[in-house]
């Protein structure tokens, strides 16, 4: 399954419609999470959503969708929030609050396709404005109708889910459709509830002053701020995004280069990891460091929920070594496993600089939720934004490995990370092209 952009979605041409649900009055306030709060606390804006689009085999009547839709808001708590602005109003989205909230069965609205306009432009166009931090509700299904079958796009703020989220939310939506096709009642057996698990964290011991004095190391490192990329990205006000979406290693080069890794003792991650922090020592000349996120579903009762279950940490690599590399990828997910509000206390909050940089693996293939690839056609879908940092995502799924970067599309950053891209793959093929793997050294 692919990660692409808004920008390089291929939809059919159909009528574009989306189910709007009816929204009852807000309820209980519930806790908000450190991301959460960070992420709306920006506001109502264009591109905070994230998206997975599918294909269905065969026509479904819409009455089937909408119901099927319904059964997985039912089934997920956190699709039955939403976030209100804070004592101040719209000019305060710092102070929001979120709520429980009631929803009704819905309608199906459908979006005029302004003549030239493409058909990812329209999706676009719906999802920026019903999928923000202050909508009601802040997720949406599209809908578009051809012959063949209906394409469809989930979406949602981003303060609602994370990627291994929107596999869930699929994979539940063709589940209760299979159910309501064959006359069946689909149910609503609740998730466990994202509030639950932020609940959790704020019952979580103190880290220890060990981790507290590592991050203090690493935020000074990175001149008071989180890392940011190593080489010049010219002005360092948001702009226009640049996304580069590259095809790494394929079927059989991911097997060798993984093998390449289990020689060495290390994950395929530890090797890639090692490969990115060659490339930085040649180019830029010091260590890598990066943003790295790492998941929250420490416990299988996550396994099925929806939610924002990613927090972040930092990898921070000087040694090309794969073991070496392995140690840092050890530690980074160390670190990140401790609530980040109260080590980002002292900084006040987490404190970022234009030129973040941020590396993100996901490897399909190992987590718990899979969708029928070769049927549904799945594919992530990331919205189109202004930036000022390069974000760096890997998937790796049975086809291989493919990359998608994001950064700001200035001369000096297209040569700059452009360079960097280059070389990282050229590395990563090399590696994987080597005739044979050494064996892992064992000290006695």
């Amino acid at each position: 399954m692919r990660l692409t952009h808004i920008q390089y979605l291929r939809l059919p041409f159909g009528p574009l419609l989306s189910y709007d649900l009816d929204v009852g009055a807000v309820g209980d306030r519930l806790p908000v999470s450190f991301d959460q709060a960070r992420h709306v606390g920006e506001g109502d804006r264009p591109g905070s959503w994230m998206a997975l689009s599918f294909r269905l085999p065969g026509p479904v009547p819409r009455g089937e969708l909408s119901a099927a839709w319904e059964h997985v808001v039912a089934r997920h708590g956190t699709l039955r929030t939403v976030f209100t602005a804070g004592p101040g109003g719209d000019a305060d989205p710092a102070g929001a609050q979120l709520h429980q909230v009631r929803f009704g069965p819905g309608a199906w609205i459908e979006h005029r396709v302004e003549p030239g306009e493409t058909m990812h432009a329209a999706v676009q166009r719906v999802l920026d404005a019903s999928c923000a931090p202050f909508e009601r509700p802040a997720h949406r299904l599209c809908l578009i109708e051809t012959a063949d079958g209906p394409a469809l796009v989930i979406g949602s703020d981003h303060s609602h889910v994370d990627m291994w989220s929107m596999l869930v939310l699929a994979r539940d939506l063709v589940a209760a459709l299979e159910a309501i096709g064959a006359g069946a009642d689909p149910g609503v057996e609740p998730a466990p509830d994202f509030t639950d698990h932020t609940r959790s964290l704020a019952r979580q011991a103190p880290a220890p002053d060990g981790v507290r004095r590592r991050w203090a190391q690493l935020i000074e490192a990175g001149g008071g701020a989180m890392p940011r990329f190593g080489l010049p990205l010219g002005d360092p006000s948001p702009q226009p995004e640049r996304v580069e979406v590259r095809d790494v290693l394929g079927t059989a080069a991911l097997a060798d280069f993984s093998a390449q890794a289990k020689a060495a003792g290390v994950s395929t991650l530890a090797l890639s990891v090692a490969m990115m922090t060659e490339t930085t020592a040649a180019l830029a000349g010091e260590p890598l460091r990066a943003v790295f996120p790492v998941h929250s579903r420490t416990e299988p009762r996550w396994f099925d929920a929806v939610g924002w279950f990613i927090t972040n940490s930092v990898l921070e690599s000087a040694d090309p070594d794969p073991r070496a590399c392995a140690a840092a990828v050890k530690e980074a997910i160390a670190l990140g496993s401790w609530p980040l509000a109260p080590l980002m206390e002292p900084f006040g909050g987490m404190p970022q600089a234009p030129g973040m940089f941020a590396v993100s693996w996901l490897d399909l293939r190992r987590l718990p939720v899979q969708l029928p690839a070769t049927v549904l056609e799945p594919q992530y879908v990331s919205a189109a934004i202004r930036t000022d940092s390069v974000m760096l995502w890997f998937i790796l799924d049975e086809a291989g490995v493919h990359l998608r970067c994001r950064y700001p599309d200035t001369g000096q950053a297209r040569r700059n990370v452009g360079a960097w891209l280059d070389d990282l793959v050229a590395r990563m093929r090399r590696r994987a092209a080597m005739p044979g793997a050494a064996p892992p050294i064992i000290n006695d």
